[in-house]
């Protein structure tokens, strides 16, 4: 077992890492805005089971062979990439169609669902390699010598718990702000800006080494 403080420690590390600005942050925004704070807490969600699946795959080896493979890796980083500029690029076509209106009279079915926030979450997540280059040098900061692969994965939990923590706060936060956003001309104003940083994103993400 992580011993209490440890486990703590590495929760507050993991939810300060959480809260650095990047493309699960500005994805958990757009999915709040789009969809309300169910979307967002969906797209947290899916995140959030990324970021287990990499722990695992750290604890099973495998991230370590993806790292370590200079092939695989790019593959794994253009592959996230090109998720990012596709978001973005949705984002930018969704302002040039215009016919914004006020979340209230916007059509249900014209509004991002819980499941496809969820899923654009989860992606996200799972196609940036540099999860795994940075859990691969976190986590042996806080296993104990000779730590077995049950303990990796009690802090795969806590990580998984830390970044729903974090991502349920932004999306509660966001949705709270709903009136203020419910604006038209304010929303196309979001798409434009995060439809921007996420190409931004995407090109800087395409750009970067191991």
């Amino acid at each position: 077992m992580i011993p209490g403080a440890t486990a703590a420690s590495f929760l507050l590390v993991v939810v300060l890492g959480a809260m650095s600005p990047g493309p699960d942050f500005v994805v958990v925004t757009r999915s709040a805005l789009s969809g309300g704070r169910r979307a967002g807490i969906a797209a947290g969600a899916g995140i959030a089971l990324g970021v287990f699946a990499w722990v695992v795959a750290i604890a099973l080896g495998v991230a370590a062979v993806l790292t370590a493979s200079a092939v695989a890796f790019t593959v794994v980083k253009l592959a996230g990439a090109a998720y990012l500029v596709f978001l973005g690029v949705k984002a930018w076509l969704a302002v040039r169609r215009g016919g914004y209106r006020d979340l209230g009279e916007t059509p249900a079915a014209r509004q991002l669902t819980a499941g496809a926030a969820f899923r654009q979450g989860l992606v996200t997540n799972l196609l940036n390699p540099k999860v795994a280059v940075y859990f691969l040098a976190l986590l042996p900061q806080f296993l104990p010598a000779g730590g077995a692969t049950v303990q990796t994965l009690e802090l795969a939990g806590i990580a998984t718990a830390g970044t729903v923590l974090w991502f349920v706060t932004l999306a509660v936060v966001v949705g709270a702000l709903k009136k203020f956003f419910s604006a038209g001309r304010v929303r196309r104003g979001l798409d434009a800006v995060l439809g921007t940083v996420l190409v931004t994103l995407g090109l800087k993400v395409a750009a970067e080494t191991a």
